[in-house]
């Protein structure tokens, strides 16, 4: 066992106990940062000098960095118990991820650096999902860029290889109304979409629940993002006001994936609507909405999520091959 390794499980197994987004986030930001370093034993005194590596996570890696299990691995595995296991096996079935950003919009990679990390974390495939043009804080992208955009993942894909597939795609506002900030026929030629509300977060709960029922029955839509808006670190931002029974009904009969977004400062949806999309009969994208590269490992803690409440690879769409991911679409009803 690796260090990175370790401290990813670790932050998977804290995940499965609910414990706080900063304790989760801490053992990941310590992953990335023992990335670079060589084979070989690594004192705890040299890794506290790593990058957002403090004391236990420093201890941990000593451990690791010798081959050994480290002791606070060994007693969280002893404490959450056996279901926990499998889990983590289903996070390592994980075939894709649906939500991910580029410097195109508001990420800070290119989007070939993106697709080669997906790659290298196993994926067959990744959706690059930009912003859409209103979200203009972002640097939404207009028609034309969008265009652009379709030729890159083109050219990505082709040099790529068919072991991987860089998919194209839209992080698409949720308008006032309840329609898609792009145009219909641009949003037909892309592999998914995922449509998101961004704006009027506040609204009463009758004109919101409204402009989400539109969009998760628009048959352009894919994925429903971090559907309560919600941030819950820092001064954190309270969950939008709607009616989840409706809109999860909607998305089940759909074939609306509800998204379950890795970010540690979201965690959308909460536990509890989390629990009533599934006995919805929702399907799930576990998705990381990752911005750069390294964020691509938070998916692991959503996996935690779904996996706590029963869920199976069959209602999570970021466990399927691609061709079912596709097919499924155009078959929605």
């Amino acid at each position: 066992m690796t260090p990175d390794e370790a401290l990813r499980h670790i932050a998977f197994l804290l995940e499965w106990r609910g414990a706080s987004p900063y304790r989760v986030r801490a053992f990941h930001t310590a992953a990335d940062a023992v990335q670079g370093l060589p084979p070989g034993p690594v004192d705890a005194a040299r890794a506290t000098r790593l990058p957002g590596v403090g004391p236990v996570t420093a201890e941990v890696i000593a451990q690791a960095s010798t081959g050994a299990v480290p002791g606070y691995l060994t007693r969280l595995q002893a404490e959450v118990g056996p279901e926990a296991g499998a889990g983590w096996s289903l996070s390592a079935a994980s075939t894709g991820d649906c939500h991910l950003h580029s410097d195109w919009s508001d990420g800070g990679s290119p989007l070939e650096d993106m697709a080669d990390a997906a790659r290298a974390l196993g994926h067959r495939w990744a959706v690059l999902t930009d912003h859409s043009p209103r979200l203009t804080i972002a640097h939404g992208l207009s028609r034309e860029r969008l265009e652009s955009q379709l030729e890159a993942v083109g050219a990505v894909n082709s040099r790529i290889g068919p072991d991987f597939r860089l998919l194209t795609g839209i992080e698409c506002d949720i308008l006032d109304d309840g329609s898609l900030d792009q145009d219909a026929d641009l949003l037909g030629r892309l592999d998914i979409v995922v449509a998101s509300v961004h704006s009027k977060l506040r609204s009463e709960p009758e004109p919101m629940t409204a402009r989400m029922l539109a969009a998760v029955r628009n048959p352009r839509v894919d994925v429903l993002g971090h559907c309560t808006g919600r941030i819950i670190t820092g001064r954190g931002r309270p969950p939008s006001r709607f009616d989840a029974e409706a809109v999860f009904a909607a998305c089940a009969q759909a074939g609306t994936a509800v998204e379950i977004n890795c970010r540690p400062e979201r965690r959308d949806p909460p536990d509890d609507l989390l629990a009533q999309a599934a006995a919805a009969g929702c399907r799930f994208a576990v998705d990381t909405d990752a911005h750069a590269p390294e964020q691509l490992h938070w998916q692991s803690t959503g996996y935690a999520r779904a996996a706590r409440i029963g869920l199976g690879p069959d209602r999570l769409i970021t466990t399927w091959p691609l061709e079912r991911l596709l097919t499924s679409r155009s078959g929605r009803p």
